[in-house]
């Protein structure tokens, strides 16, 4: 089978794991009252920072290297993303539920690109794949299981009238 699918998949993969290293770096950096989400989310920066490593290793067993322009493109629009998300009030929820959403769209990514990696007689990227897809189940599944406690202490902050944005 043909590598072309795999190989702009994982150039897409690796476009996306660069855009979710900002996007989480610049939500880190204003999460002064969440220390557990912060906490969180400053680890799974470094499992991203290592997943763009993985995937340029899986690229140069192609023969190939990452998209500049995609790369450039996903972190513009995590640049806009954060801008975004610093103006709104309820910052901290509405980026909580957009990191689920985020980290459920790499889930899909990550399996379809083990499924063709797997059909192109690939097992060492599927394989390498199949470790990152387990590091975005654990941080779905993070997020999925404190989006109720972030909720519950931004809106206790807000009635306080404490900073509750972030």
């Amino acid at each position: 089978m043909e590598s072309k699918h795999l190989i702009d998949w994982l150039r897409d993969a690796h476009a996306m794991e660069k855009q979710a290293e900002k996007m989480l770096k610049a939500q880190a950096s204003r999460l002064e009252h969440y220390p557990q989400l912060e906490q969180r989310i400053v680890k799974h920066i470094e499992e991203t920072k290592r997943q763009v490593e993985k995937l340029e290793h899986c690229m140069g067993l192609l023969g190939t290297d990452a998209s500049t322009i995609k790369d450039l493109g996903a972190q513009m629009t995590a640049f806009g993303q954060a801008i975004g998300g610093m103006m709104a009030e309820d910052e901290v929820v509405k980026a909580g539920i957009a990191s689920y959403a985020f980290e459920n769209f790499e889930i899909a990514s990550y399996k379809a690109i083990i499924k063709a990696a797997d059909m192109a007689s690939q097992p060492e990227i599927s394989q390498v794949c199949n470790e990152i897809l387990q590091e975005e189940v654990a941080m779905a599944e993070w997020l999925s299981q404190h989006l109720d406690d972030v909720t519950h202490q931004y809106l206790l902050r807000e009635d306080e009238n404490l900073r509750a944005k972030t």
